[in-house]
C-alpha cells in the first residue's frame, strides 16, 4: 500500500502538528497571566564626579558613583513557561539637550535553578553612570527603577516595569576624592 517514506512522511506531519499545537497552548496558557511583583528598591551614597569628555564638543562631562538594595521575590512569576528573567537597574532623568536619558546601571540573569529571591545589599552598578555634559550636578529628579524581561520557553518576549519606582536628588557639589 505505501512504502516507507510515505509511512514516515506522514508520522512526521503528525508529529509537528502536535508539537505545535502543545507550543501554541503553552503560549495561551500564560499569555494573560500578570508578571508584576513588589519590588524594594534603595540608592544611597550618591557622589557626582566631573572628568574630562574627549568623545563629545563638550569638555567635561558628569560621572555619578552610588550604591543601592534590592529585594524582590521572583517566585510568583516563575511558571512552566518562564525560562529565565533578564532583571535590570534603569535610570532616568531629562535634560536640557534630551527629552529622556536611560542609562541602565546593573544587571542580572535569573534562571530558574538559580535563586528566585533577591536580597542584594550595597551594590555597586556594574556600568558607568555618565551624562554626556553635566546634567547630573543639582538634579531634582533622577529616577530608578528595576525592569525585567521574561524569556519565556514559547510566546512574545514580555517586558515588565516595576511599579515600585523612587526619585532621589543628586549632590549640589562635585565629589573632589578619588575614591567614591
Amino acid at each position: 500500500m505505501h512504502n516507507i517514506l510515505n509511512r514516515a512522511n506522514a508520522l512526521l506531519a503528525f508529529t509537528l502538528w502536535v508539537m505545535a499545537a502543545v507550543t501554541a497552548a503553552c503560549f495561551l496558557s500564560t499569555v494573560f497571566l500578570d508578571y508584576t511583583v513588589p519590588t524594594k528598591l534603595t540608592v544611597k551614597d550618591i557622589k557626582v564626579r566631573t572628568i574630562a569628555d574627549y568623545a563629545t564638543d563638550e569638555q567635561q562631562a558628569d560621572l555619578a558613583t552610588l550604591s543601592f538594595n534590592l529585594n524582590v521575590d521572583f517566585t510568583k512569576v516563575f511558571n512552566w513557561n518562564v525560562k529565565q528573567l533578564f532583571v535590570y537597574l534603569v535610570a532616568e532623568y531629562n535634560s536640557d539637550n534630551n527629552a529622556v536619558n536611560q542609562v541602565v546601571l546593573w544587571d542580572r540573569i535569573v534562571e530558574r535553578a538559580n535563586r528566585v529571591v533577591m536580597d542584594e545589599v550595597n551594590v555597586k552598578p556594574k556600568y558607568y553612570f555618565l551624562d554626556d555634559g553635566s546634567n547630573l550636578l543639582k538634579h531634582q529628579n533622577v529616577t530608578f527603577v528595576i525592569r525585567y524581561n521574561v524569556i519565556p520557553n514559547a510566546g512574545y518576549l514580555r517586558l515588565v516595569q516595576s511599579t515600585d519606582q523612587i526619585s532621589v536628588p543628586f549632590p549640589t557639589t562635585y565629589t573632589t576624592s578619588r575614591r567614591s
